[in-house]
């Protein structure tokens, strides 16, 4: 298969790399010249046989809207454009309807991996019609890990956008839970050795996982988590699942809970934040701030150098 992808940042640099271990022929773009393989989007259209499959992996928003548009205008009947970034899932049917009017369709995927998934694979989930998900189907069976499981079609357009936000609600929680064991654990006199104990539910206990072992490897680096600031930023993600839940009229306790908590911790210092803060810099290479006054980072999770005058996207995994 030979694809197009644009945004080659911590996880499309990734991507474009699995896809041509497992065979694949991608064309990559991206704001970065030392990371793109052509100029612009006229360039990678330009380079694809038809029918065209474009992946977007870009911040959510405005980029996202600004890539789609102009794809809009270069693509034509028949090709496919896939939204592999964080997009709010209500976005999904307004970008669905646009690429239509041109014949063009559209597919929207949850990707779950952070900085692991060139060696590991990618969770995905994706939403769209049958005929366009079977476009892509080569790009998912290469990107997804190892066995029977790892992709799903998860639905309609915005089923898979839908799913990676309730996913990131649940990450939200699980992490929360751990962070807040870890703080007793520190608090009481008892207990001689955290990292230990951590270690030894990581086999045979029913709340072993990905999660804990990424914990566990933190705690290695960081015995105490000394120098990490209690702070985790929310991707958005959160928000929306508890807006959904909401709207929706289903609890989600935990999940609200979770969100309200990395809230907390922009307010003061927290022992749980910084085990959240450490776990989220384990699997997505999500940045730590410490006691050191903060630095300048100029890089996206999602497509290079961040232009001038524009928000932020942080993603979770």
């Amino acid at each position: 298969m030979h694809l197009g992808l644009v945004g080659l940042g911590k996880m499309g640099g990734n991507m474009r790399e699995r896809l041509r271990r497992g065979g694949h022929t991608v064309t990559g773009h991206d704001r970065d010249p030392d990371l793109a393989d052509v100029a612009d989007l006229p360039a990678l259209v330009e380079a694809l046989p038809s029918p065209k499959v474009v992946w977007v992996m870009v911040p959510a928003g405005e980029i996202t809207d600004a890539v789609l548009g102009e794809l809009g205008e270069l693509l034509g009947e028949g090709d496919v454009v896939v939204d592999g970034g964080n997009s709010r899932w209500t976005d999904d049917e307004k970008h669905a309807a646009m690429l239509a009017e041109k014949g063009i369709g559209f597919v929207d995927c949850g990707v779950s991996g952070g900085v692991w998934g060139l060696e590991n694979g990618y969770a995905l989930m994706a939403g769209g019609s049958a005929e366009d998900v079977a476009k892509v189907r080569p790009a998912f069976d290469t990107l997804k890990p190892e066995g029977e499981f790892g992709w799903v079609h998860a639905g309609r357009v915005g089923a898979g956008h839908f799913s990676k936000m309730v996913h990131n609600g649940i990450e939200y929680a699980v992490m929360q839970a751990y962070a807040e064991g870890y703080e007793l654990l520190e608090t009481v006199d008892a207990v001689d050795n955290v990292t230990e104990v951590f270690r030894s539910w990581r086999e045979g206990t029913v709340i072993r996982s990905w999660l804990l072992d990424l914990l566990v490897a933190s705690l290695d680096d960081t015995p105490h988590l000394q120098g990490i600031r209690g702070y985790a930023d929310d991707s958005g993600e959160g928000r929306w699942t508890v807006e959904a839940a909401i709207e929706h009229a289903v609890p989600t306790p935990a999940i609200a809970a979770s969100l309200f908590a990395r809230f907390a911790s922009r307010q003061d210092q927290s022992p749980a934040m910084k085990a959240v803060a450490a776990m989220r810099n384990q699997f997505g290479g999500h940045a730590m701030q410490t006691d050191a006054p903060p630095t300048t980072d100029d890089t996206d999770d999602l497509g290079g150098a961040p232009a001038a005058g524009r928000s932020e996207s942080p993603t979770e995994s």
